[in-house]
């Protein structure tokens, strides 16, 4: 018998229960299904067994550990039904790409027809699978039996990220036959998958899933087309590239070519900042350009670049912070915790905005304010303008492409842009890097160069974050005028030296220490590439400093 030491209460089990039986017993007690569990301080799948006196917790579907998991487990069920259906080359070749609100888009790369019948079939194998309760395998491979392992089956993308890892093995899951490697945890057998749905789309599928606010309803898929073509395209530039996950990147960075595409790249995101310039342009009435996009997205170097993209067409912008309109401190409103939220709309003097706005757009010379953050009050410090023929303000701020922000302006003197940092490089072909792994990334990287911000407390803040964008920026996305996608296929490796020091400091015993062994495990992938080899107008230099912009 062994100790298992629980919400600070001693039971005695039998030496090598599962974590999964001892969930059973207190699943009453937590708001979710358990997904994984914690054995002092380390997570442990429910599969595994208690062999010592521990000290165990748990995580569920509402929690990001255990909502990821739940993800990844779906997203194996999935392929392991396309490769039952479609044969071993189809699972194989099918690539998750990314995620579209809470839809995680696989494309079939032509190996399997997107059809409504092909969806339903997925779906009814999947139930089948759900219904029999197949256990996940966990085996550790030497590193060269699993690479051999992955030949065979003919997953080359992991040969290739293989080649480059420095552990001496390598966890393989075999779910009834199918073998495949995840970064990550897994649920115990397939009966944990209760909630999916399957649609056709595009070149492939649509996996449905629920969200961690609430792990048990699947919604009807939100489609958010001009996202989903900005994703692709970066997608399709990545595959012309001949860099589509890790391992490709990892071979280039060897080739000794990095330096050729670093300029690539940057100039083919230069192009579409001056395509966008040119829509303003001949758009002819536009006065204001609104930006807007989640956290660390890049907006301030995207609108240094787009001003100097309008004056090569003759314009003269003018860059204004939406900032520099909140409310005075002690009106600004509080959340369900009682601190000051910043995100909100009502944080915003929305009225004298407009009125601001609405005089300029009618020739008016105005004094503009500037937000006293120190204090805590607006101020005005003598910053006239009157907007002349060829003047344009370049206006950023994350309720830019809301409505309710420019309400009192005609639809034809603005123009909306939504930038964010859309990562589209895999890791391999079945395991995509999140959009938000790579914003996480930059802003602490940031925070630690420009205000001496621990990793810890950015790790601390981001859910706080993130909530402020679902419900400020990402509804009103479809809105824009024009997407502009920041993320470069290479700006992890660069991040990589500046934020592996960062995550090794936060301690075992810190809530946030889960997320940065997460992190540093996914960074471990990458080699990495020297921050001297990015020009100095890049929008990673935002984030990693060396910028030509005051950023």
């Amino acid at each position: 018998m062994v100790t298992v030491t629980i919400h600070g209460e001693k039971k005695q089990v039998a030496q090598g229960t599962s974590f999964g039986e001892i969930a059973a017993e207190y699943q009453k007690d937590y708001d979710g299904m358990i997904a994984v569990a914690t054995m002092n301080g380390k997570i442990r799948e429910l599969f595994k067994k208690v062999t010592k006196d521990c000290v165990v917790d748990f995580f569920t579907l509402k929690d990001a550990v255990g909502y990821k998991t739940y993800v990844r487990t779906a997203t194996m069920l999935f392929l392991k039904c396309v490769h039952d259906l479609f044969g071993e080359d189809a699972a194989c070749r099918s690539c998750v790409e990314f995620s579209i609100g809470h839809g995680y888009y696989v494309n079939a790369l032509g190996t399997v027809e997107p059809t409504r019948e092909n969806a339903e079939k997925i779906k009814a194998r999947m139930q089948e699978l759900v219904a029999r309760e197949i256990p996940f395998m966990k085996r550790a491979y030497p590193l060269e039996d699993a690479i051999e392992l992955f030949r065979e089956h003919g997953m080359e993308d992991k040969v290739k990220l293989f080649r480059y890892r420095m552990s001496s093995t390598v966890n393989v899951y075999e779910l009834d036959g199918y073998y495949d490697y995840y970064y990550g945890y897994m649920l115990p057998h397939t009966g944990y998958v209760k909630w999916f749905d399957v649609i056709p789309y595009e070149e492939g599928f649509m996996l449905l899933l629920p969200t961690a606010k609430n792990p048990t309803e699947v919604k009807p898929f939100d489609e958010r087309r001009k996202l989903f073509d900005t994703m692709e395209a970066s997608q399709d530039w990545g595959r012309k590239a001949c860099i589509e996950t890790v391992g490709d990147l990892n071979d280039q960075i060897c080739s000794g070519s990095m330096s050729e595409l670093i300029l690539v790249q940057e100039a083919e995101q230069e192009r579409k900042i001056g395509e966008i310039a040119k829509d303003i342009v001949d758009r002819g009435n536009v006065k204001f350009v609104m930006i807007a996009g989640p956290s660390s997205s890049g907006k301030t170097s995207f609108s240094h670049r787009l001003s100097i993209q309008l004056r090569t067409l003759g314009k003269v912008p003018h860059p204004i912070a939406l900032d520099d309109y909140f409310v005075d401190r002690e009106l600004t409103p509080r959340d369900e915790n009682g601190d000051y939220n910043f995100e909100c709309l009502e944080a915003i003097d929305v009225k004298q905005f407009n009125e601001d706005m609405t005089r300029l757009l009618a020739g008016e010379r105005i004094e503009l304010p500037t937000f006293n953050f120190k204090i805590g009050k607006r101020e005005y410090r003598g910053n006239y303008k009157q907007l002349g023929a060829d003047d344009i303000l370049v206006i950023e701020g994350i309720h830019g492409l809301n409505e309710k922000t420019s309400y009192a302006l005609p639809n034809e003197s603005k123009y909306k842009i939504y930038i964010s940092a859309l990562t589209t490089l895999n890791v391999d072909g079945h395991n995509r890097i999140p959009t938000t792994d790579g914003r996480l990334l930059r802003r602490m990287v940031r925070d630690a160069r420009t205000r001496g911000a621990s990793a810890q407390r950015t790790i601390q803040m981001w859910p706080s974050v993130r909530r402020g964008e679902e419900e400020n920026i990402f509804p009103f996305q479809e809105e824009a005028d024009a997407m502009f996608n920041s993320a470069t296929l290479y700006e992890l490796a660069v991040l990589k030296p500046f934020a592996e020091p960062l995550l090794f400091q936060i301690p075992k015993e810190a809530p946030e220490y889960y997320e940065a062994k997460r992190l540093l495990k996914f960074l471990n992938y990458f080699l990495s590439v020297p921050s001297e080899s990015l020009p100095n107008n890049s929008i990673c230099r935002e984030f990693v400093g060396g910028s030509c912009f005051n950023v």
